[in-house]
């Protein structure tokens, strides 16, 4: 009979490790998408548009809510998320202005 709390604990192990996969994934890809969003920032900068697209984010937080619901993860989290996401893309293109 198997220890349920040796159980538990190589459970845990393996949730972890998969987090811990995730979470490299996610800065990986962090990493790649602000590298695109820094090669927009330059382009507007260069051609003197503004560095903030509101019509575009709007639609993007909407698409992004939708995949959230999509993907059983909560909208709202979704949607803030990418709310700190484009804020921080703001202020690099704003960087870029100057």
């Amino acid at each position: 009979m198997t220890d349920p709390t040796a159980r538990a604990a190589t459970l845990l192990k393996e949730h972890r490790a998969s987090i811990d996969r995730l979470d490299a994934i996610l800065v990986y890809t962090l990493a790649e998408r602000f590298k695109h969003t820094q090669s927009v920032g330059r382009l507007k900068a260069e051609h003197e548009l503004p560095p903030s697209d509101p019509a575009r984010e709007a639609c993007q937080i909407e698409r992004l809510e939708r995949l959230a619901r999509e993907a059983d993860l909560d909208p709202e989290f979704a949607r803030k998320f990418l709310n700190f996401v484009i804020s921080e893309v703001i202020r690099h293109h704003e960087q870029f202005q100057k």
